[in-house]
């Protein structure tokens, strides 16, 4: 499997997602810079990941400069062949900008930048970032934003929920869903989402800081294996 990891003007968690994917999971994973205009040499088993940052410096909106960089043409069109596309954190912006996942960030509720860890609950298997995380699995995964809060009219919600597109939910440690577990006021704590055809993801909190023993948590490892895994037993 190969991974392109797209950089814009002010990403700045590509050089982690390339040193989880690359040296603690040794995949074939490349720096794709915002200005190109093709995806030559990725195929629909392979996976362009948006890292998180504040591309463009979040001017306008988070995410909203970013989504007519040229290569999001190319992504997009990747997406819709049935290529996997996944958004974290700035990502996950430029994603619902783009329209490849519905929605919008708005500012925390708190309007202020929040980073620390939070749980999340699984709450399905059937993704392929989720496949191998059991149902209501808990995992604390760290989060770092200003806009975060996920937001989409009541037809859009009851979508996500009908089509089980709700990845991951913020929750207590227990799993439990309060507003006290909810960090930025997304509306039911959505945490994390994917479109209805299941090849394209976006989630605030961060895996690829929680994906080796040298962090002290590999809460986040799960869901990059659980892509691996997917992408295997398709082949």
């Amino acid at each position: 499997m190969k991974f392109g990891v797209v950089v814009f003007p002010g990403s700045n968690c590509d050089d982690d997602m390339m040193h989880v994917l690359g040296s603690v999971l040794g995949q074939n994973v490349v720096k794709i810079w915002h200005k190109e205009t093709s995806l030559s040499g990725f195929g629909q088993g392979d996976c362009i990941v948006l890292p998180g940052g504040f591309s463009y410096g979040d001017y306008l909106r988070a995410g909203a400069i970013a989504s007519f960089s040229p290569i999001m043409k190319s992504v997009i069109e990747f997406a819709n062949a049935g290529g996997y596309v996944w958004g974290i954190c700035n990502g996950f912006q430029v994603l619902c900008e783009t329209g490849l996942l519905p929605g919008v960030l708005l500012r925390n509720s708190n309007q202020k930048f929040i980073c620390k860890n939070v749980h999340l609950r699984t709450e399905t298997s059937n993704s392929a970032i989720s496949s191998n995380l059991g149902k209501n699995s808990v995992l604390k995964i760290p989060i770092a934003h200003a806009e975060g809060r996920y937001y989409a009219d009541d037809v859009t919600i009851a979508q996500l929920q009908a089509n089980d597109q709700i990845l991951f939910r913020y929750c207590t440690e227990a799993g439990k869903l309060d507003e006290a577990a909810n960090p930025n006021g997304s509306l039911l704590n959505i945490a994390g989402i994917c479109n209805a055809e299941r090849n394209v993801f976006g989630m605030m909190p961060h895996p690829e800081r929680a994906s080796e023993e040298l962090l002290g948590n590999t809460d986040g490892r799960g869901m990059f294996e659980s892509l691996l895994s997917t992408v295997q037993t398709a082949v």
